[in-house]
Formats: C-alpha cells, structure tokens, sequence
C-alpha cells in the first residue's frame, strides 16, 4: 500500500479534491502535523473519525519507523495543518525515508500557497525558486533577498506575520526598488493581496499583522541593472572629481541605491585607478567592512 501525501485546503473547504476526500476515507492511518487542527478538519469534510498520528519536526525521527511499518501493508494518509505536505515541514524526510524502505509514495495535486502566490503576482514563473522562510536575523536576511535578486528568477517566500514588517524593512535597505507581491490569508475570507515597493507594502498591511503570509519578490530587470550601471559610472566619475573617498563613494550609492556596498567600491576603485587618480591619497583608502 502506498503512502500518499493528501494536499488540505489552505482555508476555503471547497478547494478539497474529490481524490483526496476519496483518499482520506479510506486511510487506514492518517498522520497530521497537529491531531487537534486535523481532527477538526476531518470532521468538517463529514470524513468521520480516523486512526490519527502526529508527525512534526519535534518528533519526526521517532514516528518515522512506525509510519512506515503501517505503510508497508496500509493506506496511510499525509497531511499538513493546511495546504501541500512535504513544503516547509518534515513531509520531505519521509517521503525520503519510503523511498529507502522500497514503500510506494504518491503526492495527490491540490491547493498550495506557493504556486497560487507565485500565479497572483503576474511576475515571470518561467523560472522561479521556493525559498521558505527568511533567516531570522537581519543581517543574514539582507543577505538572503541580495542573493536572491541575482539569480535571475521570480522567488517566493513564507513569512510569519511576526517577522514581515522586518522582512520588508530588510528588503528594502537592499532593494528599495524591489518588486514584491504579498498575500495574506490566501483563500479565507480575509484575504489581502498588495503589490509594490518593500515599503509600500508595507504600509498596507495593518498592525498588528495577522494571518499567514506568502510573499513574491521579482527577478531584477537586466536592462534596468545596465541603465542604473551606467548611471552610477558618470555619478562615481562626479564623486571623485568633487574629492570624495572610495570608500566614501561606496557607502553614499550602496545607501541611495541598495546595490552592493563592496561591488560599489570595487567599481569606483578601478574608475579611480583608471583616471590616474589611483596614487592620490591611497593610504587613507581603507576597504568597507
């Protein structure tokens, strides 16, 4: 028997599949992130009373052997608290871990907030990555988003509504042009879609922000980068005639702009150098940290 990843509606009960009300009628096991969430929602669906397992990140390598075992002979359903098992939870590793143990896996198709998201904001998806939730610290999320607007792709992200106004505000300090499409309760009844700047998103969403959040950056338009390169040429060639430092340079455009601090100062180095302005007052140059 297989074990079957079962997608659950992220908040609109009509976007269950009749696969998966099929599926989770006749699991012998149905394993949920949290019983109490999934209980609730099987009753809601009139599924009727199951055999529940809980399976999370706390407990996932010791519930994993017995999952398995039941999956060896029994249809055992997977679900998360809402929406694709396997996305942003342990679901990944088990299914993993069946492929080991030779155990049939299949994942039904259903509602995800990762590629409605992505759909919702109208950027290009021909190439586009999931990348989960930001790191926590704001260093390395600045660090994220930098990365994140060189590969040339839309990305898509989680965020907790703790957490968002920081994100952006991060965002923002490294790309205040960035493009960004945020949805609030995707499906539910409150729902909230904002397009715009970091900041201007920002500013629609209401304090104290509730919900659960997915949010779209888009990939940088290359012809803008060569424009704002070549503008950044003749504003670098202004700087050093009036005497300013590189490092000085440097820091001025990374804050008006949001592009790299250090590529800056490599450019207005090589700009320096290149203009033989390289021997003036090099000892007081000093590379940013």
């Amino acid at each position: 028997m297989p074990l079957v990843l079962v997608p659950t509606p992220l908040g609109n009960l009509g976007d269950i599949t009749l696969r998966a009300l099929e599926t989770l009628r006749s699991a012998d096991l149905v394993v949920a992130e949290d019983t109490r969430v999934t209980r609730k929602l099987l009753n809601a669906l009139g599924v009727g009373s199951k055999e529940l397992w809980s399976y999370r990140e706390q407990n996932a390598d010791g519930a994993t052997p017995g999952i398995l075992q039941r999956a060896a002979s029994q249809l055992v359903a997977v679900v998360t608290d809402a929406g694709m098992p396997g996305i942003s939870d342990p679901g990944e590793d088990l299914v993993a871990a069946a492929r080991a143990a030779s155990i049939a896996v299949e994942v039904l198709p259903g509602p995800s907030a990762v590629l409605g998201a992505a759909v919702l904001s109208g950027f290009p998806l021909r190439r586009f990555a999931f990348e989960g939730f930001p790191p926590r610290g704001s260093s390395a999320r600045k660090a994220a988003f930098t990365h994140a607007l060189r590969i040339g792709a839309t990305t898509v992200w989680y965020e907790s509504p703790q957490r968002i106004l920081h994100s952006l505000d991060d965002l923002a300090a490294v790309a205040p042009d960035a493009q960004v499409f945020l949805v609030r309760e995707y499906t539910k009844k409150f729902e909230q879609q904002v397009l715009g700047l970091p900041r201007e998103v920002a500013a629609a969403l209401e304090e104290p922000v509730r919900g659960e959040i997915t949010f779209v950056i888009a990939p940088r338009d290359v012809a803008a980068e060569q424009h704002e390169m070549r503008i950044d040429d003749e504003t670098i060639d202004a700087l050093l005639d009036q005497g300013e430092s590189v490092r000085d340079i440097a820091k001025q455009l990374s804050e008006k702009s949001g592009a790299d601090r250090r590529e800056l100062y490599e450019r207005a180095s090589k700009r320096k150098n290149a203009r033989g302005m390289g021997r003036r007052n090099r000892a007081e140059e000093q590379r940013p940290e």
